[in-house]
């Protein structure tokens, strides 16, 4: 089970043995792309089981070999929604715990004028307002990419929403927390700070370069 931070009521901190192991090893500056790409599957699908605690059931009616009985069932279709790039790297750790999801993509750069997300790329199932959301991003620094990602989300009707990282600063919380007080933030790693360049310290790297071997 997950601990809700103290300090961040919003934010359930995923301190399991296997995880912190797992994010040791992802901040290790020699490791490389693709041990990185398949620890950062693996924490997600850790993750994955408690994040989906929350899902909504209903009863089914099933006939097993020997009688008739109930069972149970998602309620409503769930919605997995990487942030482009670095959120692609999380979704099949997700998807393996279940493949029944839908997947959305959103794609958001920072415009460097006026310093604010702009959306380049959004593909949403038409019926996402029927069920859950479940936003992924490997690192909440500023919190600007997804808190734009919630509030096209909130266009599109979605009411329950999640957002699952690896690492998180306080900034990025708090300011997650101002916009979207419901949505609940499941982390690895509440970080230090972010750097004056918007690094997350200690945090990962550009998470993105380091999945694809870009940098």
């Amino acid at each position: 089970m997950p601990t809700r931070s103290v300090q961040h009521p919003n934010v359930a901190v995923y301190d399991h043995p296997l995880i912190q192991h797992k994010l040791t090893i992802l901040r290790e500056k020699s490791t490389r792309h693709e041990q990185f790409r398949t620890l950062l599957n693996q924490i997600s699908g850790l993750m994955a089981y408690e994040v989906s605690r929350r899902l909504a059931v209903r009863e089914k009616p099933v006939e097993t070999p020997v009688a008739h009985t109930m069972g149970t069932e998602l309620a409503e279709p769930t919605t997995i929604v990487p942030i482009l790039r670095a959120g692609l790297a999380m979704m099949d750790g997700l998807l393996a715990l279940f493949p029944e999801a839908r997947v959305a993509h959103i794609g958001i750069y920072r415009d460097e004028k006026t310093a604010k997300p702009v959306t380049y790329y959004a593909k949403m199932p038409v019926d996402i307002a029927r069920g859950p959301a479940i936003v992924v991003d490997p690192m909440l620094a500023t919190g600007g990419s997804a808190i734009h990602a919630v509030e096209l989300l909130r266009e599109k009707g979605v009411r329950d929403i999640q957002l699952v990282c690896l690492v998180a600063a306080p900034e990025g919380i708090r300011a997650m927390h101002a916009a979207h007080p419901d949505v609940m933030i499941h982390v690895a790693s509440i970080d230090e700070r972010l750097n004056e360049r918007f690094y997350i310290v200690p945090g990962l790297g550009d998470a993105g370069d380091r999945i694809f071997g870009t940098q």
